[in-house]
């Protein structure tokens, strides 16, 4: 696994061991940020159920602003820092160490780009997604990697499901914020 452009373009990164973390796969991952190209720069970025924190790293090599790494996982959390050290972008983030409900139950930032990636089949981001929804910017969007198969909610708050994009074994569904009527 590593960084595909930007200052930290080729690092390798660690990931956690065993099954409970899985990497995004590369073609995902440029997808996603085949997505988002326009919008990274100088963004607040919120990478939830981070892992190995692969995607809110890839954004802070591409130009975003500040990351907020959040995991439950303590191996997930040293391995998050040791590649924000690795990559030299923890000046840059900050790691939470918290169930991303309860992080977005007591959090206050508001954020331009949401990663949101947790482990397949669980429906964890039904659980997290109308909390997202209050803490993201007017022209925020929401980044959910599903496996191919899982449905989310159209809606979540003033956002609702923009496109959907199918990759291999993955789903990347994408949420911006409704047009207000006039």
């Amino acid at each position: 696994m590593r960084v595909i452009t930007g200052s930290a373009r080729g690092m390798r990164l660690e990931a956690p061991a065993g099954t409970d973390t899985r990497p995004t796969s590369d073609m995902a991952k440029e997808a996603i940020f085949s997505i988002l190209q326009f919008e990274i720069e100088q963004a607040m970025v919120l990478d939830l159920f981070a892992g190995s924190g692969q995607l809110g790293v890839e954004a802070l090599s591409r130009g975003a602003r500040f990351a907020v790494f959040v995991d439950s996982s303590r191996e997930a959390q040293e391995i998050i820092r040791r590649n924000l050290n690795a990559t030299r972008l923890a000046q840059n983030s900050r790691v939470a160490a918290m169930d991303a409900s309860a992080y977005l139950a007591g959090c206050t930032d508001r954020f331009d780009i949401a990663l949101v990636d947790p482990p397949y089949g669980q429906k964890k981001i039904d659980e997290v997604l109308p909390q997202l929804a209050g803490r993201m910017n007017e022209n925020g969007i929401i980044v959910c990697e599903t496996e191919r198969t899982e449905e989310l909610p159209g809606q979540a708050g003033e956002f609702s499901i923009y496109k959907v994009y199918r990759y291999g074994k993955a789903k990347v569904t994408t949420y911006k914020k409704t047009a207000e009527d006039e």
